[in-house]
């Protein structure tokens, strides 16, 4: 009977690469249909122009479009055996060694341009959502652990952050399947209407905790609310030449230097 309760803390960031370099693999395999599907709006751009916009507190004008073109990649070709449960992220899925949850993280810049050149709007800029760390649900992370919240300050308190995923998965037959947590992040330009980014990254699962402790969390904008600070645990530690937990799957060779400086994080650490 299986038992991924037994597994080291090692070989679970073995599992962890080898499936962040399986869909890596595949989706810059199809880097070529993610950009054209990421396009295809331009080809009807004049009957949405105008009639789109972020809800309040919302981060992207293209979230649903672009996470379309890759749920639709994915789920036709590299997911295994879909799972129903109500609590996971956008993606679940069984394979062989482990459960798979991928999410999908859509952000929106103005690329350093403010107004719109067509519909003379206020264009609004949210790349500080994506640029070293991101917000994560409780559904879609395994990593129960303290937060630092004003860290090095008079008023830093520790918070404590139970997310909903279980790090190992207790099947009705007895068996213990790992969880292994993914997100897909996709930078949007709401001036040119370009890709500038889009990337993969794997979050420490719970049994990790132990060892990164709390670097892998960071206090949201709004109490409760926590982000995955990729930044500060960008390699898998535990692995002989410490390969990168982030990876680039496209980056526009037109990005301009304003965005550059912004995504200086990701040009600089992480693989492509």
């Amino acid at each position: 009977m299986r038992n991924d309760n037994d597994l080291s803390m090692k070989e679970i960031e073995q599992l962890e690469e080898k499936y962040l370099n399986k869909y890596w693999h595949f989706l810059k395999f199809v880097e070529d249909e993610v950009i054209k599907g990421f396009n295809s709006k331009n080809d009807i751009k004049s009957d949405w122009i105008g009639k789109y916009g972020n809800a309040e507190g919302g981060t992207s004008n293209f979230a649903v479009g672009s996470e379309r073109i890759i749920y639709a990649l994915l789920n036709g070709k590299i997911a295994g055996q879909p799972n129903s449960s109500p609590v996971s992220s956008d993606l679940f899925f069984e394979i062989d060694d482990a459960y798979i949850q991928i999410d999908l993280k859509s952000v929106t810049t103005n690329g350093g341009i403010n107004i719109h050149p067509e519909t003379h709007e206020v264009l609004k800029d949210n790349i500080g959502d994506f640029d070293t760390s991101i917000f994560i649900g409780e559904n879609q992370n395994t990593y129960h652990g303290n937060i630092i919240v004003n860290r090095n300050r008079p008023n830093q308190e520790e918070r404590r952050y139970d997310p909903n995923l279980p790090p190992v998965y207790n099947k009705s037959n007895g068996e213990k399947k790992i969880c292994l947590t993914y997100f897909i992040t996709i930078l949007s330009n709401s001036a040119t209407f370009d890709t500038e980014l889009v990337s993969i990254m794997c979050m420490p699962n719970g049994k990790l905790e132990p060892y990164y402790k709390e670097r892998p969390l960071k206090a949201g904008k709004n109490p409760g609310k926590v982000r995955f600070n990729f930044s500060n645990v960008y390699k898998f530690e535990l692995l002989d030449n410490q390969p990168k937990r982030v990876k680039i799957i496209y980056k526009n060779p037109n990005m301009n230097d304003w965005t550059k400086r912004k995504l200086k994080y990701y040009l600089e650490n992480a693989d492509s």
